[in-house]
């Protein structure tokens, strides 16, 4: 099979140089750091419009599904607290899921089109979602189960609590190419796992660094969100369902700002990694002359 443009070696067409260019997004050469941890948020703003709208839809329909669920559960246990609260939860945690599969899969597709230079609408990452629905959903499942085992074993006495948080970022770290791979290329889950964590060699620590900084700079950045249903609940009372509503709806927009940054970083994080692994910003001359 013939390689694709995003197969080859060189830098991605129309992303560097050019009489008309401007200024790339996410440039393609090694980066520094501290670019890592700013280009993320410079990505999301170059298509905050069309980002914003899809996961703006998504939190509506999640949210709309959540509070369903957590009527017919309370419905079903008789409106018993308990019979409420472990619907809800469960529920809320499903749609999360869900969230988190349709965030990631139109922010990498989107944030791929920023290093590229191309245009995407909402449409067109709908269409590379359902294209590559298949090896998205292995990375979720895959993500999930890591990130539940490190954290059952870690979490049962305190002090383990931070090593296994070093260890979930060490795992993350070593897949953090994976999607990218996987809607850049023509590339299958096995072919791309295997590839990430060859990207990614020798790197773990760095991801490690930042995967903890970003976490704690969304902790921040939430506090606002945090924050959102009791200040509504002073105006519409603190009445049980409306306390409810308020902090799911509150709960999975968290999970897909998390998700956003998450998967916009891999994105950065794969154009450094092809860089100095594949040396993606050296131009292949193209032509038959000498």
């Amino acid at each position: 099979m013939l390689p694709t443009a995003a197969d080859s070696v060189g830098s991605p067409t129309g992303s560097v140089g050019g009489p008309t260019s401007t200024e790339p997004v996410v440039p393609i050469r090694p980066m520094q750091f501290r670019e890592l941890l700013d280009l993320p948020f410079a990505l999301i703003q170059a298509r905050i419009k069309t980002l914003a709208a899809l996961l703006g839809g998504a939190v509506a329909v999640a949210s709309v599904v959540a509070i369903a669920g957590t009527v017919a559960a309370a419905a079903i246990t008789d409106d018993s607290d308990s019979g409420t609260f472990w619907g809800a939860l469960v529920v809320t945690l499903l749609c999360a899921w869900a969230l988190r599969l349709f965030v990631r899969g139109v922010t990498v597709p989107i944030g791929l089109s920023v290093v590229h230079r191309n245009s995407m609408s909402w449409r067109g990452a709908l269409g590379r979602l359902t294209s590559k629905i298949g090896p998205l959903l292995g990375y979720q499942v895959m993500y999930t189960l890591i990130g539940v085992g490190v954290l059952a074993m870690g979490t049962p006495l305190l002090i383990t609590i931070p090593f296994a948080v070093i260890w979930l970022a060490w795992l993350r770290g070593r897949r953090a190419t994976l999607v990218p791979i996987v809607f850049d290329t023509t590339t299958g889950y096995q072919a791309a796992a295997r590839r990430a964590k060859t990207l990614v060699g020798g790197t773990e620590w760095q991801l490690v660094g930042l995967w903890l900084y970003l976490r704690g700079l969304l902790l921040v950045l939430l506090v606002p969100v945090l924050a959102l249903p009791q200040f509504i609940a002073d105006f519409s009372g603190t009445h049980r369902w409306t306390v409810t509503v308020l902090i799911i709806t509150a709960a999975l927009l968290m999970v897909a700002l998390g998700e956003l940054v998450e998967s916009a970083t891999q994105v950065v994080i794969y154009v450094d990694r092809r860089c100095r692994r594949e040396a993606w910003d050296i131009p292949v001359p193209t032509g038959g002359g000498r």
